[in-house]
């Protein structure tokens, strides 16, 4: 199963957003995990090299299964993992081989172009406490055909 990591920067009341060409659909910077490399290793590295700018105190804020089917037939399955970061190190680029990146309200995350399940995360790690887990079901066109979500929460210490 392929491991994957992606990292919503939250700045000034806004979001880093990847819009990649294909459907024109919005994502958060990320890519694929090496061999050895930590969540958090790879979320950094993987950002840093789309973006050319280092995201501050980056912490996990989901892990989720995304799953496409065709039928009843699994076709691929991955492991998601989303980070959050508050604030970046460096100007990052506009534009990268994956595709253009910008700069959106947080609020735009509910509205903006992007396959349902990445709405969910990243709308759970901008806004809430605690670690989010779930499951995603697609099409091979990612329509969302089912998802099952839990939350736990941080404890608080004194």
């Amino acid at each position: 199963m392929q491991r994957i990591v992606n990292l919503l920067v939250i700045q000034d009341g806004q979001v880093l957003l990847l819009k990649k060409p294909r459907r024109n659909w919005y994502v958060a910077p990320g890519g694929k995990t090496e061999s050895g490399e930590s969540i958090l290793e790879a979320g950094i590295r993987e950002f840093t090299e789309e973006t050319e700018a280092i995201p501050q105190h980056p912490h996990l804020k989901g892990i989720y299964t995304m799953v496409i089917k065709r039928g009843e037939d699994v076709v691929s399955e991955w492991m998601l993992s989303t980070l959050v970061a508050h604030g970046l190190e460096g100007t990052p680029l506009t534009e990268n081989h994956e595709g253009v990146l910008e700069w959106h309200p947080v609020e735009a995350l509910k509205t903006l172009p992007m396959a349902e399940g990445d709405r969910m995360n990243l709308l759970f790690a901008a806004h809430e406490h605690g670690l989010q887990y779930g499951t995603f079901e697609y099409t091979e066109d990612f329509e969302l055909l089912n998802y099952r979500l839990q939350t736990s929460q941080e404890a608080t210490h004194r």
